[in-house]
């Protein structure tokens, strides 16, 4: 997808919103399972009510991986879903790879070539050769692990020393790889407090936020601190919408909390 696309989607929905389906069938309503395929039906049903308000759909692929040769299926029908029905919606690979050049290779085939993402998540800890491969397609995004959204982030991410923090080594570093325009960044609402410095570093980037809704990260924080003039931000919500109901009306309960969300970003885009 071309960036100007997505900005153009943006502006035109009033909405930053990135829907994360973080699909567990454990937690899928249960009158869905009597279907085939219930996460495939769930994420479908979700997708078919939701899109208006989207600009973006992130696939968190540990929960399909899970479930075996039959979880990785219904990953494959849901981007292929995605892709034939709603080809303006950004797509994302949450799935942290990240390894030796041939291996990164082939773990790039799989995303971009093989299910035809936009992007995907990397863990940027084995440098710049780990992450090269991903970006030696131009038309495809890859967005590395910046500042994570988790407590555990404080580990290794954030130093007791501003200077010695790991997450702006990352930033600054990868700003003089290949193709770094199409690099974005994950950046957790949690750390919305390092926002500005991170818009320092990184002024054009887009910046993939998870965190906002059960995590409870702010989303005014986060776009005051965050965005930048052409918005560049797309900030998740999982839990919160997927599953904000769990019986036979659980797309209405779906639908108020998107739409509450992207009314927020409305009102945000428009001040």
């Amino acid at each position: 997808m071309d960036i100007k696309f997505l900005k153009d989607q943006i502006l035109n929905k009033n909405s930053f919103l990135c829907l994360g389906l973080d699909s567990d069938i454990k937690k899928i309503p249960v009158h869905l399972m009597k279907e085939d395929d219930p996460v495939f039906t769930f994420n479908k049903l979700l997708l078919d009510s939701l899109n208006q308000l989207l600009v973006a759909v992130k696939i968190n692929t540990a929960f399909y991986e899970s479930e075996g040769s039959k979880g990785w299926k219904t990953l494959e029908k849901t981007i292929e879903y995605i892709n034939i029905n709603y080809p303006q919606l950004f797509t994302i690979a949450d799935a942290k790879r990240g390894d030796i050049g041939n291996t990164s290779d082939k773990y790039a085939q799989a995303f971009f070539k093989h299910m035809d993402f936009d992007s995907v998540t990397v863990s940027p800890y084995m440098g710049r050769d780990s992450i090269e491969p991903f970006l030696k397609y131009d038309d495809k995004y890859t967005i590395l692990l910046g500042l994570t959204s988790n407590a555990g982030a404080n580990d290794f991410q954030i130093s007791d020393k501003s200077e010695l923090d790991l997450f702006k080594s990352v930033l600054k570093k990868s700003q003089n790889w290949i193709n770094s325009n199409n690099l974005m960044y994950v950046i957790g609402a949690t750390k919305s407090i390092y926002l500005k410095e991170v818009r320092s570093i990184i002024p054009n980037n887009f910046l993939l936020i998870p965190g906002f809704g059960a995590q409870g990260g702010s989303l005014t924080e986060t776009y005051i601190n965050g965005a930048n003039n052409d918005i560049g931000i797309l900030v998740n919500s999982s839990r919160s919408i997927i599953y904000a109901g769990n019986d036979i009306n659980f797309l209405e309960k779906s639908l108020k909390e998107a739409e509450s969300i992207q009314n927020q970003m409305k009102t945000l885009l428009n001040d």
